[in-house]
């Protein structure tokens, strides 16, 4: 059974962010997508085969469909009876209120795509609009050029997962106080969050430097994870630690230039990366992509070859794994597409029968009768809903600590377990900080304790956690834990609530499971990175500096640990939630890799939506126009007349230029730096960003606020990131009942490790 079972979702959204509803049908909940007499718009939506709208096929798979338009009044009916509804409706079309005062339980989720307040709140969006504003297109490039926008519907599928985290936190809430609560999801401000948050971790390679601190133009970040060509393509190689360039360096021939041990530091390599590049080129230029990935992962280099998606939809890894999975999507009409974005309890939380026909099940559906869940009035003041859950978070760099971030953020006690032996990468810095800025970002509101997981005491004392604890997170390569004894056939053993949740690269099975995972090589490994380049200038590939899909992986996991916790108060039994980073690409994905499946060569088609990135007045600024109607498009022309577009927006500043063609109706986002947040009327209006205080910064620091913005859960607290193994002392004495002189001794003894100044 899946662990949404018995949760009902009316779903009326349309266009935008689809996905949620989706998602929480692949984990099980009732689904019930609300279509306008006729069908809804998406069903003519590009692209099409066979007259079928791939994106209302992949976006509905597994939902039950009904014909209601919005002033019906069975749709109050309907939402009387439901747990959660999605909407995405421009502010003030669906009467909320009387949504809310029929059903009090209700969680109402909007998505929209600038808020339900606002300067910018009647403005409209588009996966460019919004990359723009929200800093990906910034970063997106080869320097000295025109930006990039990076391919496909990035935008609005990250904000779906998003919008699914923040829709089941406010029904975790409502499980405790009875009461619903309306959901204001941004679309802009997701977009900022999720993708390439400005203001959230960032990877290793920069060395705890924010993105706050990148410079005016694109970065020119290609030797972070360099790409050479090779016999058959390109393959793609992370050299970021000592063992890993020492890997390298023999694989090189140990060249006597390279030889000095200060090019075990990754910032002396960065320096010389010029002419190690030449020699690595050298060594890669007449081999085959299989050849040099079996010959790294043989030295341990981590290595992965530039695939393209047709390469991808017929891996034999995903096809092992059944990340994608051959389905019927409509009437006559099969297809191949990604199977879902996570696994449950071994089982793979995915479609299970097609989108809906138009009223498919309106008999059904209307014949059923639903008690309304029950309310309370009026509602508590605001709280956080994980409060009183604890988590042991071994997880590492972004996606790690982004899922024990989340967690921690709504009120659960979340301790990182750590050791000096294994320290987790993103507390390296380049500049020799304390604690970094980034790492703030990853780890606010977390407690830290040092334990030696090698030592045979350090496990022991780890079970015993475990057996008091709520969840367990990992990221490490999968049987890691496994290998050191605490697998979850162990630990369920000790504490059979135990939710555990492990994220890997490409997955826990299947050929590839063992490779060494990056998200550089994530990227390269699902087509993503062939397709997101500069097609003007020879291997013009521009994702090195984004750390897509780390933030929105680590979201997609904490949607299936509270689904996991949400099941666990049904049957008082915990599970496992497994997701794979690459499955998060495909997933983000699916209509274009079925599109792929059935008219090969078809995922780069560009379609025919007027769409462009156009310079402005001013030093490297861009603009970002939209016009997806005819409706748009003739308001384009009334505004710039005469003039083409290009001329007209260069002899304007990009906000005047933005702020224009939305008064005129027309979609337009300026290319937005990180730094540009601090005031950006909307941003500042909506309190993106809040200010905390971390010790050994020496400067207040600007951090990104909730998921979305709730009536019912309260704001994050702010309680700073720890330091290695600060809070060992307290979690031994607190929750082990360890005395001091037992501490100390452990301590000595490198069993448990005390923050360095202890």
């Amino acid at each position: 059974m899946l662990p949404l079972t018995g949760v009902r979702v009316v779903d009326l959204a349309d266009g935008k962010a689809e996905m949620c509803g989706r998602f929480l049908a692949d984990l099980g909940a009732d689904v019930i997508r609300v279509e306008p007499p006729g069908g809804a718009p998406t069903r003519k939506r590009a692209p099409l085969h066979g007259g079928v709208s791939l994106y209302f096929a992949t976006h509905n798979a597994g939902k039950r469909g009904v014909t209601l338009a919005l002033d019906d009044p069975r749709l109050l009916d309907l939402a009387a009876g439901a747990d959660i509804l999605i909407e995405t409706e421009r502010p003030g079309v669906l009467d909320v209120p009387a949504l809310l005062d029929r059903n009090p339980a209700l969680v109402v989720v909007s998505i929209t795509d600038f808020g339900q307040t606002g300067p910018y709140r009647d403005w409209a969006g588009t996966d460019g609009v919004h990359l723009a504003l929200g800093g990906v297109l910034s970063r997106s490039g080869i320097p000295g050029r025109a930006p990039v926008l990076p391919p496909g519907p990035l935008a609005y599928e990250s904000a779906a997962v998003q919008a699914a985290w923040a829709a089941l936190v406010a029904y975790y809430n409502r499980l405790d106080t009875g009461a619903g609560d309306h959901v204001d999801c941004s679309v802009y401000e997701m977009t900022a969050q999720v993708i390439d948050p400005g203001f959230g971790i960032g990877g290793s390679a920069t060395g705890g430097v924010p993105a706050t601190a990148l410079p005016r133009g694109r970065p020119a970040a290609g030797n972070l994870y360099p790409i050479f060509p090779c016999a058959d393509g390109y393959v793609r190689i992370c050299v970021l630690a000592r063992r890993q360039w020492r890997g390298m360096f023999g694989w090189l021939g140990e060249p006597a230039e390279f030889a000095d041990p200060k090019y075990d530091n990754l910032a002396a390599r960065f320096g010389a990366s010029e002419r190690l590049h030449v020699l690595i080129g050298e060594l890669f230029r007449d081999q085959a992509r299989e050849e040099l990935i079996a010959q790294g992962q043989e030295r341990g280099v981590p290595i992965a070859a530039l695939l393209d998606p047709g390469e991808v939809l017929t891996s034999p890894h995903f096809l092992a794994r059944g990340g994608f999975v051959d389905m019927a999507v409509a009437p006559g009409l099969a297809g191949r597409l990604p199977s879902g974005y996570v696994e449950v309890n071994g089982v793979r939380a995915g479609p299970r029968r097609p989108a809906p026909e138009v009223g498919e099940h309106n008999a059904e559906v209307f014949a059923e009768t639903r008690p309304a869940p029950p309310a309370k009035r009026p509602a508590p003041s605001k709280r956080r809903p994980l409060d009183g859950l604890r988590v042991l978070d071994l997880g590492v760099i972004v996606v790690g600590a982004e899922l024990g971030r989340l967690l921690a953020d709504q009120g659960a006690e979340v301790i990182k377990i750590e050791s000096r032996a294994y320290p987790d990468g993103s507390r390296q810095s380049l500049t020799g900080e304390t604690i970094s800025v980034s790492f703030t970002w990853g780890h606010r509101n977390k407690l830290s304790a040092g334990i030696n997981l090698r030592s045979p005491e350090g496990l022991a004392l780890f079970k015993r956690l475990a057996a008091e604890s709520d969840v367990v997170l990992s990221n490490f390569k999968p049987g890691t834990l496994e290998s050191l004894g605490i697998g979850y056939d162990v630990l369920s053993a000790l504490n059979p609530r135990i939710v555990m949740a492990d994220s890997s690269a490409l997955g826990s099975t299947g050929p590839w499971s063992r490779r060494m995972g990056y998200g550089p090589l994530v990227r390269a490994s699902t087509g993503l990175t062939m397709l997101w380049r500069d097609h003007e200038v020879e291997a013009g590939f521009c994702d090195a500096i984004t750390i897509y899909p780390d933030h929105v992986a680590a979201r997609v996991g904490a949607v299936g640990v509270l689904a996991a916790l949400i099941e666990r108060r049904r049957t008082g039994k915990g599970g496992t939630v497994s997701v794979a980073q690459a499955e998060t690409i495909l997933t983000q994905f699916s209509t274009n890799f079925l599109h792929e499946s059935l008219a090969p060569g078809s995922f780069t088609d560009p379609g025919d939506l007027f769409q462009g990135i156009f310079p402005c007045a001013g030093d490297d600024e861009w603009i970002v126009v939209a016009a997806e109607t005819d409706e748009q498009r003739r308001r384009l022309r009334e505004v710039v007349g005469s003039a083409d577009v290009a001329a007209w927006t260069a002899a304007r500043p990009p906000r005047e230029c933005m702020a224009v063609l939305q008064a005129a109706g027309v979609p337009a986002g300026m290319m937005q730096r990180v730094i540009e947040y601090l005031d950006d009327p909307q941003l500042v209006a909506r309190g993106f960003l809040r200010e905390m205080r971390q010790p050994y910064v020496d400067h207040v620091v600007r951090t990104e606020n909730g998921p979305a913005t709730f009536r019912g859960v309260a704001d994050p607290e702010l309680r700073p990131a720890p330091l290695a193994g600060e809070h060992t002392r307290a979690v031994a004495a607190r929750l082990l009942g360890l005395a001091e002189p037992e501490i100390q001794a452990l301590i000595e003894a490198g069993v448990l490790e005390g923050a360095d100044h202890d």
